[in-house]
């Protein structure tokens, strides 16, 4: 298990210094860090390199054992950010759900606000709904009226007939009195009993009369309940204007914003090619990155070939007498005096010996290097997902160490070589000139070194050129990220346009099927109000025609109560013996 861990060192002058690991941090998860209470262990004693209070990573075994351990500094600033990443996408995510929250509490108080209008709408209608009841009520109660108009109309027809057939009997009787005038001229007066008689008839008359006190005052009173009528109905048009100036506007404004959807729409489809065409480029730069990594894999290999090959010429030039690196001047050291000549290849000798144990140490340090990279590969693994980011990063740091030590090594080896070489030659001469040498002659030996310094500058020219195509390479990575994070930024905006699109197409749809709705229930209370107004006009026109035949009823009344009062004055003046007067 991985722990995050303080060094503490104890001791002084007298004792020996004691490392121990104070643990603070231990890992749960990927992420997920929780912090130990204070507990302290032993430190091995390769940690004695470690200042005090260093932090450092420790992973130990159930036992608390510690396996491995390192320096902090790089998985800290690993870990925070990490950390930074996850506290940007989790603030991120609480702005995303506020933005909801204020979207939804806005979807619902517009959806609470439409219900309080649909009430207020729906009571609007039953209003309207209850007064034509009561409208279609006050209808039925005026034909009521107008059936017993009617009915009264027949009555006086009838009494109008019956009237007609007295006046016609009484008129047969002023003839027969008219014939009988000479005989009445010198009567005093009327016998009773022809007076009784012509008074029944008058009574009749009388009688026959229809009454149209009750006729009008309901005519009146069905004329004052249109009237309401008509001012409930005016309120209603005024009530109804309003709402188709409401349905107006809100058609209006969804119009407007169909416009700016589709604007939007158009913007988003826009903003989708440049996308595609962002990502067609992403995926041509991504591609001219893979050409430029296979030419620098391509220049790397040439690289080390040419090291390969200086490294075979210069084993070639130690293991055999026929080749040498560097040529020595033989007979300026045939002419050196001899105890110069010995004190030059004992100074050689140490220079060589001292060059040749420098770079023994650095082959063992390049090898030790060598041994440390495939260490930290076959940690890679089975580790974890944070320990192999950790691990690759060490691996490349350790490939880099690697490489210029090895690329510093190149020129020492061909170094210690030469010198071996100018040594051997220098040997060769003390030895003839001592007369220790007893082979007749040096054959001519061949010079590697104008084959080594065409590799060197061969050499010099690929790693000029693999430090510009690793240049080029850095350019085209960090126009790869900023184009990658540029992508991602678009797609990212495209999806929040995708949602914001579809969320307001959707509320376009709400609100359609709301001024729908409007619409509808206006057509309909419209329709509702004008069959409204076309039966109070059927109304007026036969209360207007009811009127009529009233007046005239009425008319026809007074004259025949004219008539039968004016017979009564004659019966009553030919019961006084008075001359009777007929009229005309």
């Amino acid at each position: 298990m991985l722990y995050l861990a303080e060094v503490q060192k104890k001791g002084g002058v007298i004792r020996s210094t004691k490392v121990e690991l104070k643990l603070l941090a231990c890992q749960r998860g990927e992420n997920n860090w929780s912090s130990v209470p204070d507990e302290v262990i032993n430190a091995p004693d390769d940690c004695s390199n470690y200042n005090a209070g260093a932090l450092v990573m420790v992973e130990l075994t159930g036992s608390k054992q510690v396996q491995r351990h390192s320096e902090a500094g790089r998985q800290l600033v690993t870990i925070l950010q990490n950390f930074s990443r996850m506290q940007d996408r989790s603030k991120s995510q609480e702005e995303e759900i506020e933005q909801w929250k204020e979207s939804l509490t806005y979807q619902s108080q517009e959806l609470n606000r439409r219900e309080l209008e649909l009430e207020t709408r729906q009571e609007q209608i039953q209003e309207m709904e209850d007064d034509f009841a009561k409208l279609e009520q006050q209808r039925q109660e005026i034909e009521g009226l107008r059936e017993s108009v009617e009915q009264q109309q027949q009555e006086y027809d009838r009494k109008s007939q019956e009237l007609e057939g007295a006046w016609a009997h009484l008129q047969g009787e002023m003839n027969r009195l008219e014939e009988r005038q000479g005989e009445l001229s010198q009567m005093t007066a009327l016998d009773d009993e022809k007076a009784q008689q012509m008074q029944e008839l008058l009574d009749r008359l009388s009688g026959a009369i229809a009454p149209t006190e009750t006729v009008r005052e309901e005519l009146n009173q069905s004329y004052g309940i249109l009237n309401q009528q008509r001012e409930g109905y005016d309120h209603q048009l005024q009530s109804l204007d309003q709402e188709r100036g409401e349905a107006q506007q809100r058609q209006e404004a969804l119009d407007g914003n169909v416009h700016h959807l589709q604007q939007r729409w158009q913007e988003y489809k826009a903003a989708q090619i440049a996308l595609e065409t962002a990502k067609t480029e992403l995926a041509e730069q991504k591609q001219t990155l893979a050409l430029k990594q296979d030419y620098i894999n391509a220049l790397s290999a040439q690289s080390k070939q040419q090291e390969e090959l200086q490294k075979h010429f210069c084993h070639l030039a130690e293991s055999s007498d026929q080749f040498t690196l560097g040529g020595v001047d033989i007979s300026a050291l045939d002419q050196m005096p001899l105890e110069e000549l010995q004190q030059t290849v004992d100074n050689l000798t140490k220079d060589l010996e001292k060059m040749a144990k420098f770079v023994g140490i650095q082959e063992e340090e390049l090898t030790a290097q060598q041994e440390e990279i495939e260490t930290i590969k076959g940690q890679i693994g089975g580790a974890s997902e944070y320990d192999r980011l950790r691990l690759e990063s060490e691996l490349a740091d350790e490939q880099d160490r690697y490489r210029m030590l090895e690329e510093t090594l190149v020129g020492q080896r061909r170094t210690v070589q030469e010198r071996r070489d100018v040594l051997k030659q220098h040997q060769q001469v003390l030895s003839r000139r001592k007369g220790e040498h007893t082979e007749n002659g040096q054959g001519q030996k061949v010079d590697l070194s104008p084959m080594l310094n065409r590799l060197d500058e061969l050499k010099h020219e690929v790693s000029e050129q693999l430090k510009q195509t690793q240049a080029e390479l850095q350019g085209l990575q960090d126009g790869v990220s900023q184009q990658q994070a540029n992508v991602e930024q678009q797609a990212s905006e495209q999806e929040v346009r995708w949602a914001e699109l579809q969320e307001l197409e959707q509320a376009m749809l709400v609100e359609k099927a709301a001024v729908g709705e409007l619409w509808g229930r206006f057509n309909s209370v419209q329709e509702i109000a004008q069959q409204a107004n076309g039966n109070l006009s059927t109304l007026q026109e036969k209360l207007d025609a009811i009127a009529v035949i009233m007046n005239q009823f009425q008319e026809t009344s007074d004259y025949q109560l004219q008539a039968i009062a004016e017979m009564r004055q004659l019966i009553t003046s030919l019961t006084q013996n008075q001359a009777p007067e007929f009229v005309s």
